[in-house]
């Protein structure tokens, strides 16, 4: 990619939080890969604001401990560490310190750089304190060039504090300036949804009702709560993967074809499928929905926890959700989407299954097969990323039987190597200014809109206790009959070839 001008000057990487548990697994790692590899667009400065009594000296001891961590056995390259630390600065305050930002300004005033990029890598609840400050000291308008600033989920807890959240920070910045960050979008395989779809002329045709029964969505955890008992708590699943990753991946499957291959293009396409998601109210929102809480039980053989066990008090925070959408436009009347996310199921496990119907007629004797053939194109978004056809295959021998086989790609064998973490991506685009895969103001508004009148009608619904799972279970058996009152199954899938006994 061609460097403009304000590309190649340096710009200052502020990382509110720089000493939480994000910017040691995800945003030091994914920028000294930058770094490693020479992708970074111009001379880049770090700069971190937390609480702990640290200084640049101690900023760099730390990360090269945990980068150390991070790279489990592989060497730390050197050159590339001092050169992502070089004339790194660390300013120690509150989020709610006036003279702490009085102190940032002046720290960004002393680098040779034109343009800054803010990442709040801090708790959701001192969002605002620290968008004020940065507007009260004029921290948008500090250096000369260009300033932006990257916000983590969750951008709000419902559809009323998301807006107000986007008042507050467009009071400060521009939208052109604000980089809502899903880290799912920055995986390969998830991009890779648009390209098999627009780049290959086999798939489009059959992207619609009149030949993909359904579309199973799953994000599966099998860790819990962990540190996060506080946030997650108040949370749920419907709030930390729902109204983010599964409507955002929702979105990719559904959408229209761009009339390019652009920020806004992209995001306008994925607006329109929020815009026609079929509201779900009341009696209908209970009847499309199943949450439940896992208890205590076994995951990769080892004794875990209830959930209730955990956060050591009665609660009805859901740690697992299923839902029945639909989207009322031409191309997907009639065909549900089944999305379904949960912790302390038995492994880690993100996958997109579009489902095909089957054949006006069985000419041939499935072997293993009850219900529908088992015409499949699985997108396996992690762990080993990847993208699965299933399709019907003759045994060989004498024998009229058929069985379903695969057409796989997965990135180790094609291309050597594994798809790189997704926040190098995300991180490289916010530097050079591509918002493509961040989301959209008016996208938060819509999927929090159809977020909340779930959340409304569960609140109406006051139950005292939630279904149970045991750990290390796929969930409960109401989330099933969610999905059999259609006739239909859950699919998860680790790889494994179905074959005729």
């Amino acid at each position: 990619m061609a460097r403009t001008k304000d590309q190649a000057d340096g710009t200052a990487f502020v990382i509110f939080g720089i000493s939480g548990d994000l910017a040691h697994r995800k945003l030091i790692p994914a920028l000294y890969a930058l770094v490693a590899q020479d992708f970074l667009p111009g001379p880049l400065y770090l700069v971190g604001m937390a609480r702990r009594k640290w200084n640049g000296d101690s900023l760099r001891d730390e990360f090269h401990k945990s980068l150390n961590e991070t790279l489990e056995g592989q060497p730390l390259d050197e050159d590339a560490f001092q050169s992502l630390f070089h004339g790194a600065c660390y300013v120690s305050a509150d989020f709610n310190d006036p003279q702490g930002f009085a102190r940032l300004k002046e720290t960004l005033e002393s680098l040779p750089v034109k343009n800054v990029l803010y990442y709040l890598s801090t708790p959701p609840e001192v969002y605002e304190t620290i968008i004020e400050q940065l507007g009260a000291h004029q921290l948008d308008k500090a250096l000369p060039g260009w300033s932006r600033i990257v916000v983590e989920k969750p951008y709000g807890e419902d559809l009323d504090s998301a807006l107000d959240l986007d008042r507050k920070i467009h009071r400060v910045f521009s939208e052109d300036q604000i980089y809502r960050i899903d880290h799912y979008l920055g995986k390969d395989t998830v991009q890779n949804i648009l390209v098999l779809r627009f780049a290959n002329a086999i798939f489009e045709p059959l992207w619609n009702n009149h030949y993909i029964d359904h579309v199973q969505i799953m994000v599966a955890e099998s860790i819990g709560v962990g540190s996060r008992i506080n946030y997650y708590d108040s949370a749920g699943v419907i709030r930390d993967i729902f109204q983010n990753h599964l409507l955002q991946l929702l979105c990719l499957v559904a959408m229209e074809v761009p009339v390019a291959f652009q920020s806004n293009s992209v995001r306008d396409e994925k607006i329109k499928v929020l815009d026609v998601l079929r509201p779900m109210r009341g009696k209908t929102a209970i009847q499309n929905t199943f949450r439940a809480q896992y208890g205590a039980g076994k995951v990769d053989g080892e004794r875990v926890k209830g959930y209730v066990d955990e956060v050591g008090h009665a609660t009805t925070t859901e740690t697992y959700m299923a839902a029945r959408v639909y989207l009322d436009n031409w191309r997907w009347a009639g065909v549900p989407f089944y999305l379904r996310s949960g912790k302390r199921l038995p492994e880690r496990l993100t996958q997109i299954s579009v489902h095909f119907k089957a054949a006006p007629i069985f000419l041939f004797d499935w072997c293993n097969i009850t219900g529908e053939a088992p015409n499949r194109l699985v997108f396996n978004i992690q762990p080993d990323e990847g993208i699965n056809l299933s399709f019907g295959a003759k045994i060989p021998g004498q024998t009229d039987q058929i069985t379903p086989v695969a057409m796989q790609f997965d990135y180790k064998t094609t291309f050597g190597q594994e798809p790189p973490e997704a926040y190098q991506r995300l991180l490289l685009d916010a530097l050079n200014g591509d918002p493509m895969l961040f989301t959209r103001s008016d996208e938060v508004r819509a999927a929090w809109t159809f977020t909340t009148r779930i959340l409304d009608a569960w609140r109406e619904q006051e139950l005292k206790k939630l279904p149970e799972y045991p750990a290390g279970s796929w969930g409960p058996k109401g989330t099933e009959d969610l999905i059999r009152r259609d006739g239909r199954e859950w699919f998860q899938s680790t790889g494994e070839q179905e074959n005729c006994d």
